[in-house]
């Protein structure tokens, strides 16, 4: 059972930075593909950035501001968030794809609340 634990969320004013960190239980091996999504009240979840066979997406919204990144040391996939706006206001989960079986495993996700 993969499981994966973010943390780094909090409170902050807009133009303020964070990072958000997710604990991977596996090692990066048998990862096929990585992201962070986020989940603003009342909307569906939506994409923010994703790895995938080394070429990295990020959604229009957060691009130049926002960046995944691997720590191999610490097996742990963490995003860079910089500039942050109200909009950025969301749950954010962290999400796996196992390259043997194709499951997606999910963090239980962390706040990131973002004042004007």
């Amino acid at each position: 059972q993969v499981q994966l634990v973010e943390s780094g969320g909090g409170l902050v004013q807009a133009g303020e930075s964070l990072r958000l960190s997710c604990a991977v239980s596996v090692s990066f091996r048998y990862i096929n593909a990585m992201g962070w999504y986020r989940q603003a009240p009342g909307k569906q979840r939506e994409l923010v950035t994703k790895v995938t066979g080394g070429v990295t997406n990020y959604a229009d919204s957060v691009k130049g501001r926002f960046t995944i990144s691997r720590d191999y040391a610490k097996n742990t996939v963490d995003l860079q968030m910089n500039s942050l706006k109200p909009e950025d206001t969301a749950v954010y989960y962290c999400n796996v794809k196992i390259r043997a079986s194709g499951e997606d495993y999910w963090g239980q996700g962390t706040q990131v609340t973002v004042s004007s």
